[in-house]
């Protein structure tokens, strides 16, 4: 099939990271991915929650600006008031980004990175976790340079991408119109190695197949080890 935007069924839409895009933010980027834009900011706090015992903590935040789709939203305004699908979306970054750091170098602080979307054409969730990662990255780097820290506690690279069945055809990294299409959706977070961080497969239309699965896995591991090389051009691990 011939896709909206003229890519092969394996390509990437342009991607674009813009490192310290906020000043105060001891980490951001600014990650475009064709026409989703994502705000990643990582904050660092000398604290850890009550029931971390040892080491640090890394969590996120994840929210959409009220016009950032084709039609305005309601604001997140409190944790008491986030929308059901922000909250899976910021557990997930969350967990994702978790499973790059090494928490117990980390000592006994907290890094909390908001992941803010500013326009959403699809994969805002795996656009979150790639831009949050080069931020977690920069912030942590950026105490290393203090001498807060010995090493930069990171495991490795990550990256979150997604793919889909449209038409019959799998896909790689869909767009809104792909996406709003998408008989199956598979959401992917992955190391540079290829491992298996985070998976979220919905059969939306119709169930699918162990093969399916396969041929999308195979779509996310090519994407997110060129999103991987891409990451290594802003930061040495």
């Amino acid at each position: 099939m011939t896709r909206m935007d003229g890519r092969k069924f394996d390509e990437l839409r342009p991607v674009k990271l813009t490192p310290g895009f906020t000043k105060f933010a001891e980490g951001s980027c600014l990650i475009e991915m064709g026409n989703t834009m994502v705000l990643c900011n990582a904050s660092v706090e000398e604290r850890v929650p009550p029931h971390i015992r040892e080491g640090g903590w890394v969590t996120a935040e994840y929210s959409m600006l009220p016009r950032a789709n084709r039609e305005r939203s309601k604001r997140d305004i409190s944790r008491l008031k986030l929308s059901a699908r922000s909250a899976e979306i910021q557990r997930l970054i969350g967990r994702s980004l978790r499973g790059a750091v090494d928490l117990g170098a980390l000592g006994e602080r907290t890094v909390t990175v908001d992941c803010d979307v500013l326009q959403a054409d699809g994969g805002t969730r795996t656009a979150s976790v790639t831009g949050g990662f080069l931020a977690l990255a920069l912030a942590l780097k950026k105490l290393v340079e203090r001498g807060e820290l010995e090493r930069l506690p990171i495991r490795g690279y990550i990256s979150g991408i997604s793919a889909g069945i449209v038409d019959g055809q799998p896909l790689l990294d869909l767009c809104y119109e792909e996406d709003s299409r998408a008989m199956v959706d598979l959401n992917c977070v992955m190391s540079a190695d290829g491992r298996i961080i985070e998976l979220q497969g919905t059969g939306e239309g119709r169930s699918y197949s162990r093969e399916e699965q396969i041929q999308l896995l195979d779509l996310c591991a090519k994407g997110n080890r060129e999103l991987c090389e891409l990451l290594g051009r802003y930061i040495a691990l």
